[in-house]
């Protein structure tokens, strides 16, 4: 939850502290817990069994004729690396969720009230009908005890009507019921104090998801708010309470928040399989930019750089969320809010309003109901927008549509007017004539390329249609020798990071995407490279901004990647975790040898 109020904990994370054992009755859980969300293979307590993966690219009996990384052209399917990762079992996000958020108009100082009239709002303003569909009430809606029997009821002063009536009143109006928890005991406010109590989940999770599901909550945002536990426990006690949610037979969305109040876990793990949405950044305020990384408070900038790299790992049922929209905020422009909403459009984000929509001017109305932006967001294909050029103070984001266009963001955030142009093949378009539609005022264009003047710190956004996608495949690249995956260690997504061996996991630091044109790329805009040229056995492999240069280019050749500059084989001599990737002289070794799952 943003931390504007004295709740705030942006001085009081401990970012190296770590928990030993979980606590109490969880430790008894943990172990299962972490196989069912995939942390820790099943086949761990049986042997070492291989995993099935599906050989791209095997080699037959007899050598394959060489081909380039990707093929020319392919059909929509060929470009939908998001939907084939494993959801949260049961997900019912298949797209996007939209919404609105009471915290960053009200933070505690909500009530029945409050919560009906921004239900109003949606409906009165267009919202609804727009596609925001939840509202979610945010920390401090509770009494500050449990009742005898350990269930939880709302504040008897400020939700007189009980939040069951209150989740009637927002489905009266077509719209969908959101509230908050922990899974630990104390939510963000009360850990701050700025709200007194401790009534957090942990050690209620099947009786709280019971009473949420009977109050006809749709939506349960789920908030860490400690210091205390590693990443495995947060794992671990995250999916104790899907699968509580998900034995209500209710279909409840699940978004978690594993960074509030303890280091950064949300953009470094694929949480897909454990909720419906994950928070991958610290809370964003209506800033536009400021220098932190990924330390509280975010700017707007700040989030995208951290969340773009992450677009591979999105798809149906598991959404990178960067936080919720600052859109109409005070400490932003009106530039800047269409900058932000369309960012976060392309991006495949949650589109969850902040702003008090009780009182909006007609013109950021208008920029939270964009029809062509809100569709590229809410499309079926549900393929994370990735930045596929990065030029400084000028990039052009590429999301794959359902019915094989794709919308193209370029985003000036530079100081400066900025003419910006794409080509088809950069954003994954074949052909040399394209149909665009601006997503903005839906006028209609034609062109050999995607050009517009962009303001500064503006994004001119497009539905481009060309001869068919270009065919791309994204997936790990397991070493057949070591049984590991190519990775980027630490999930570094600057350039000049050295890949090499690790445990496959499948967060975004191991999706390798093969790419037109021979490139093989990571978080969208950086392709593997050689550190120096000149062919020298054992030339270490980095990861550097796709520019075009010959170094980048490979070719595939059965389960082999061929430096196509240098005639040498991506190779990693050694099975031990940490094992640097380099190129080798090509010899048929197993280490040279990949498969792409």
């Amino acid at each position: 939850m943003p931390r504007s109020t004295p709740c705030g904990v942006g001085a009081r994370r401990s970012p190296g502290r770590r928990a030993g054992r979980p606590p109490g009755r969880l430790a008894a859980l943990v172990a299962a817990a972490l196989v069912a969300v995939g942390l820790v293979p099943a086949q761990a307590a049986t042997g070492s069994a291989e995993p099935a993966l599906a050989a791209a690219g095997a080699e037959t009996a007899g050598r394959s004729a060489p081909d380039q990384v990707a093929p020319a052209a392919g059909s929509p399917a060929d470009v939908r690396p998001a939907d084939v990762r494993p959801a949260a079992p049961g997900s019912p996000a298949t797209t996007p969720p939209m919404g609105w958020n009471s915290w960053n108009t009200f933070g505690c100082n909500i009530s029945e009230s409050t919560i009906r009239d921004g239900a109003d709002a949606l409906v009165s303003s267009g919202m609804r009908d727009a596609g925001y569909q939840y509202v979610v009430v945010d920390d401090c809606w509770f009494d500050v005890q449990r009742l005898p029997d350990g269930s939880l009821r709302g504040d008897p002063t400020r939700f007189p009507s009980g939040m069951k009536a209150l989740g009637d009143y927002i489905h009266a109006r077509g719209l969908k019921f959101g509230i908050y928890q922990v899974p630990t005991d104390r939510t963000c406010a009360q850990r701050g104090g700025a709200y007194p109590g401790s009534t957090g989940s942990v050690g209620h999770e099947e009786l709280d998801a019971r009473t949420f599901a009977s109050w006809g909550v749709d939506y349960l945002k789920y908030d860490w708010c400690s210091p205390e536990g590693d990443r495995d426990e947060q794992v671990a006690r995250f999916a104790l309470m899907r699968d509580a949610l998900r034995a209500t037979g209710r279909p409840i969305v699940y978004s978690i928040n594993p960074n509030s109040y303890h280091a950064i876990t949300g953009s470094t793990y694929d949480w897909g399989e454990v909720a419906d949405l994950w928070r991958t950044t610290e809370d964003l305020l209506d800033i536009w930019r400021n220098e932190n990384t990924n330390s509280y408070p975010m700017g707007v900038v700040n989030v995208v750089d951290v969340n773009a790299p992450l677009a591979a790992q999105a798809g149906p049922g598991r959404w990178n969320d960067p936080d919720m929209l600052v859109v109409g905020r005070p400490g932003l422009t009106t530039q800047q809010s269409r900058a932000h909403f369309a960012l976060w459009a392309l991006m495949a984000a949650p589109l969850m309003a902040g702003n008090d929509v009780r009182a909006m001017p007609a013109e950021i109305s208008s920029i939270l109901r964009t029809p062509g932006l809100v569709a590229v967001n809410q499309d079926a294909l549900g393929a994370g927008g990735r930045r596929v050029r990065d030029d400084g103070d000028t990039e052009v984001f590429a999301k794959p549509l359902a019915d094989g266009s794709v919308a193209v963001g370029l985003f000036n955030r530079g100081a400066q007017p900025a003419r910006i142009s794409a080509g088809p093949a950069e954003v994954g378009l074949a052909g040399t004539s394209l149909a665009l539609t601006d997503l903005w005022t839906g006028a209609t264009s034609t062109g050999a390329r995607i050009t517009a003047d962009v303001p500064s710190q503006g994004v001119a956004a497009f539905r481009v249609t060309g001869a068919g996608p270009l065919a791309q495949q994204t997936g790990t690249l397991l070493g057949v020798a070591s049984r590991r995956c190519l990775d980027v260690p630490g999930a570094v997504t600057t350039p000049t990071a050295r890949p090499a061996l690790w445990a496959c996991h499948g967060a975004a630091n191991q999706l390798w995407t093969l790419w037109q044109g021979g490139e093989v790329r990571i978080y969208g805009a950086q392709c593997l490279d050689l550190l120096e040229t000149g062919g020298a056995p054992g030339t270490p492999v980095v990861t550097a901004l796709c520019d075009g240069r010959a170094s980048q280019r490979w070719t595939r050749d059965g389960q082999r990647l061929v430096s196509t500059s240098e005639g040498t084989c991506l190779d990693a001599r050694g099975v031990a975790a940490g094992t640097a990737a380099g190129v080798q002289p090509c010899d048929g070794r197993a280490s040279q040898r990949w498969l792409l799952s």
